[in-house]
C-alpha cells in the first residue's frame, strides 16, 4: 500500500539510510549487507562504535530466530518460569537472551555427551531448534562483518560499561520503539503510535514487582493481546542523548513527549499538556 511504502521510506530516513535524493546513503548501503530488519542492522553497526559487537551479534541472532521459549504444557507454567528466571537479567530481555544463548553454548560444548543439548533444552522449556538456528544466524553475521571488514570487539558482557553500550547500540536503531508505563501497572503507551500495550508473558519483567517505567521493545504484536516483545529498560536521559532531533520533533503530542522534552531542553516552556495536568 502507498502509505506503507511512505512509512518505510520515512523510517529509513530516520535511520540515516537514505541521502537527500532518497537513494541509499553510504551508511544505508552497509546496512543493506545484512539480512536483517533495518533497525537491527543499524543497532549492529552502532555496536562497532560502542564496542559491544559480540553481544549485539548474539542479540541479533536471537531475535531473528524463532522464540526460544516454548509454550508450556498445562500445569507446568510455574516450573517453566522458575527455570527461565535463572537466565533473567535486571537490564531486560535483550541481556536475558544473551544469558540463554551462552548457557546453551555451554551445554553443547561437551562433545563426550551427545544429546546433552536436547535434554538441557527440555529441562529448561527451551526450543533446541530455535537456539541452534540462532547459532547459525550468528555465524553468518560474523562472516558478513569480516567480509566487509567491520571491527568485532571482544566479549565484555556483564560489566556496567558493557551494559550501557548495549543499550546505546539498541537505542541507535530502536529509538522508534519506545514505550512508557503510564499508570505504574504495566500499561505501556507507545511513543510513536500512542497505542497501549502490555508486556508479553515471556518477558523477564512479566509478573514481577519491578516494572520499568521506560522501555525499548523489539516488536509489537496485535495477535498476542497487544503485547510488546523483548523489552529492556532505558532512561529518558539515554533516549534524549541518542534520538535524532528531527524524529523527536515529529512525534505526536503526549505527556511522555513533554517529559522527554524536559530532559532534552530543561529550559523549555511548560507545554499545554502539562498545564492541563496541573
Amino acid at each position: 500500500a502507498p502509505e506503507n511504502l511512505m512509512q518505510a521510506l520515512e523510517d529509513l530516513d530516520y535511520l540515516a539510510a537514505l541521502d537527500n535524493d532518497g537513494n541509499l546513503s553510504e551508511f544505508g548501503i552497509i546496512m543493506s549487507e545484512f539480512p536483517l530488519d533495518p533497525q537491527l542492522s543499524k543497532s549492529l553497526l552502532a555496536s562497532c562504535e560502542f564496542e559491544c559487537v559480540d553481544e549485539m551479534l548474539t542479540i541479533a541472532a536471537m531475535v531473528t530466530a524463532p522464540s526460544c521459549f516454548l509454550q508450556t504444557p498445562p500445569g507446568t507454567e510455574e516450573i517453566a518460569r522458575t527455570r527461565w528466571s535463572r537466565f533473567s537479567h535486571p537490564a531486560g530481555d535483550h541481556c536475558t537472551l544473551i544469558n540463554v544463548f551462552n548457557a546453551f553454548k555451554a551445554a553443547t560444548a561437551n562433545p563426550t555427551r551427545p544429546g546433552n543439548s536436547e535434554k538441557w533444552c527440555r529441562d529448561h522449556f527451551l526450543s533446541c531448534s530455535a537456539l541452534s538456528m540462532a547459532g547459525v544466524i550468528r555465524a553468518e553475521l560474523v562472516e558478513i562483518m569480516k567480509r566487509i571488514e567491520l571491527p568485532i570487539s571482544p566479549p565484555g558482557f556483564g560489566s556496567e560499561g558493557n551494559l550501557l553500550s548495549i543499550k546505546k547500540a539498541l537505542l541507535s536503531g530502536y529509538f522508534m520503539h519506545i514505550a512508557r508505563d503510564v499508570d505504574a501497572s504495566g500499561n505501556y503507551l507507545m511513543l510513536t503510535h500512542k497505542q497501549v500495550a502490555q508486556l508479553h508473558p515471556f518477558s523477564c519483567y512479566y509478573n514481577t514487582r519491578r516494572i520499568p517505567e521506560w522501555v525499548l521493545f523489539h516488536e509489537f504484536s496485535i495477535s498476542e493481546g497487544n503485547s510488546i516483545r523483548v523489552v529492556s529498560e532505558i532512561s529518558p536521559q539515554l533516549f534524549a542523548e541518542l534520538v535524532p532531533q528531527y524524529y523527536f520533533s515529529n512525534l505526536p503530542p503526549s505527556e511522555s513527549k513533554d517529559i522527554l522534552q524536559g530532559v532534552i531542553n530543561p529550559s523549555a516552556p511548560v507545554s499545554a499538556t502539562e498545564e492541563e495536568q496541573k
